[in-house]
């Protein structure tokens, strides 16, 4: 009874992860709280995933990455890249082997946002359209993942599930053999073959080239008699309920662009309003403002959107950002963090009627206007990446190689077997905390905490898994369907079938509910437990098959132009590559045993 409830919690789960109606931390907190309520799950265990050690080490090395990005050293190596050839195969191989190298010390998002900026300079300046550039940006930081313990969340469980198992983890660099194999066919398959695959998508990237903004914006005065004479922007916006943006105001003759909320407005003054014809008559009914229609309008519009320090920007929906899955009105865009949402691009459609009411996805394109240090500082606020490369910020010497080395020590200490790594990292954290690299509020806000909930929360879901038998009952099915195949045979299996489910639900949760399967196989066959790991390992990070298999895919959708298929026609085959690559490399460096 037990295994077929749990079947039919992950069975629901699994819709549920696909659909994402509801995000998929909040999906595995009901799974948990499912087990937990029918007794599965011991109430007293319920959240001991919270404090697994993998939990831990997966939050240090995003905080890790956040220092390594405050140091400036990822910049520096952006610099160098902008001196390669404007030879276009040169290009992505360049772009591709920089975010292999980056992701296997980093975080895999991390790595495609820092670089994204410079993949989108680099076309603009080429005239190659982005589409080429930014899958295989993509693509290659979950190929370089795969080469460490820290590169991706997948390699950290799996390690800890090794402990489980036979007392000892994987340590940094045991993935690195069958991950460099597979990383160095992967990328070489990208750069030689895999790109010229992709469309070559026409559309244009920039949202503030294709919208025409002016044919928006609207003049309205405020009449002496106005109950909002003497009070602040802030009062109209809220009022509005955000239903309009406030891009401009003509105030005793001075035009100012992306006016303070905290402005306060006199009589006569002239509101540069943003909307679409219907948010903009109710505006005009409820507040009692006046349409102008003076000749000089135009002029004036013109001003605003191109006054002194104020700057229009693009900018992407990061994971885990404030913006995502909210709407401008919820989050009061101008009111709090003094900006204007001009328009929207979600996979290269275009929005600029009702925005305050479309709630933001994970990769959508944003418009935004206001001053230029405001919107400097609203952004990462808001989780929202700017499609702009950044200056270099090469910095002090001391801050340059301080991050640096106290993350070296930390993998030596980890390598060397010293100490765990999730004692290590954490370490690590302290130092830079102390020394002030990175700040406190910094660390908090670097952590990707819908992933850790996800992490807390299945651990003892996978674990129900095993403890019911499921595991042991899928193995046997694995192996009554696989019949009289050879050992390697059941190893594709294993990898594949990772492969698909990763594609569909986080990589993350794909390996927790893989894992204790792929030990399962092992002992089945009589062999070791190592190579079955490796393959669920490869299988969570080759997500490959659609933007919705990892985040970093996400990312680039709406940038890139592409659609949902254009994933399979350069994932597929490189999935063939890597099936191809992968089992033997397994076999030479992990022995099935038998």
């Amino acid at each position: 009874m037990n295994e077929a409830i749990v079947f039919a919690v992950l069975a629901l789960s699994l819709v549920l992860f696909v659909v994402g109606k509801w995000r998929y931390d909040i999906v595995a907190i009901l799974a948990l709280l499912v087990l937990a309520i029918v007794g599965i799950v011991p109430a007293s265990e319920a959240y001991k995933g919270f404090g697994h050690p993998a939990v831990i080490t997966v939050a240090a090395v995003l905080v890790l990455s956040r220092a390594l990005y405050n140091s400036g050293v990822v910049d520096v190596i952006a610099g160098w890249y902008s001196r390669i050839p404007e030879i276009l195969t040169v290009r992505i191989a360049a772009l591709s082997g920089m975010t292999a190298f980056l992701s296997a010390f980093m975080n895999n998002v991390g790595a495609v946002s820092l670089l994204l900026p410079v993949a989108i300079r680099v076309s603009n300046r080429s005239g190659h359209p982005p589409s080429r550039f930014l899958m295989p940006l993509a693509f290659t930081s979950l190929l370089g993942g795969m080469t460490t313990l820290i590169g991706t969340p997948p390699n950290v469980i799996i390690s800890n599930f090794r402990e489980e198992q036979v007392g000892v983890p994987f340590h940094m660099f045991d993935f690195t053999l069958v991950g460099l194999a597979i990383t160095a066919a992967g990328v070489a398959f990208i750069v030689l073959v895999g790109w010229r695959l992709i469309p070559s998508r026409q559309t244009p990237l920039s949202l503030g080239d294709t919208v025409d903004i002016e044919s928006y914006m609207t003049e309205v005065r405020v009449p002496e008699d106005s109950r909002f004479v003497g009070k602040r922007l802030r009062d109209i916006e809220e009022f509005a309920e955000e239903d309009v943006a406030i891009a401009g105001l003509l105030h005793r003759g001075i035009v100012y662009g992306a006016p303070s909320s905290y402005q306060i407005v006199d009589a006569n003054d002239i509101l540069i309003i943003e909307a679409d014809p219907e948010e903009l008559a109710a505006f005009v009914v409820n507040t009692g403002f006046e349409l102008t229609g003076s000749a000089d309008a135009q002029t004036e519009i013109s001003q605003t959107l191109d006054a002194e320090n104020v700057s229009i920007v693009e900018a992407i929906v990061t994971p885990g950002g404030l913006a995502q899955d909210r709407s401008a009105r919820e989050l009061r865009l101008h009111s709090e963090y003094g900006v204007n949402l001009l328009g929207v691009s979600r996979r290269g459609q275009r929005f600029v009627r009702r925005l305050g009411h479309i709630n933001f996805r994970l990769g959508d394109v944003l418009l935004l206007q206001g001053q230029e240090e405001v919107v400097q500082t609203a952004l990462p606020r808001l989780g929202l990446l700017p499609l702009a490369e950044r200056e270099l910020r090469i910095g002090q010497r001391r801050r340059l190689l301080f991050p640096i080395a106290v993350f070296a020590s930390a993998l030596l200490l980890t390598s060397f077997g010293l100490l765990s790594v999730q004692i290590s990292f954490v370490a690590a954290v302290v130092v830079l905390l102390v020394t002030r690299i990175v700040s406190l509020q910094e660390a908090y806000d670097a952590i990707d905490w819908p992933v850790i909930v996800l992490l807390g929360a299945m651990i003892p879901v996978g674990e129900a898994l095993e403890t019911t038998g499921g595991a042991a009952r899928i193995a046997a099915t694995f192996a009554d369907l696989g019949g009289a195949l050879p050992p390697w045979a059941m190893l594709g299996i294993v990898l594949v079938t990772t492969m698909l489910l990763s594609a569909v639900i986080n990589n993350a949760a794909a390996v927790i509910l893989m894992a204790p399967i792929g030990i399962k196989v092992a002992e089945n066959l009589g062999a070791t437990i190592d190579p079955f790991l490796m393959a669920v390992a490869i299988g969570g990070s080759s997500a490959f098959l659609s933007p919705i298999g990892h985040q970093s895919n996400t990312i680039v959708m709406g940038p890139g132009g592409y659609r949902f298929a254009d994933y399979l026609r350069m994932g597929l085959p490189l999935v063939v590559v890597i099936v191809a690559v992968c089992i033997p490399a397994i076999m030479w460096v992990w022995p099935l045993g038998i």
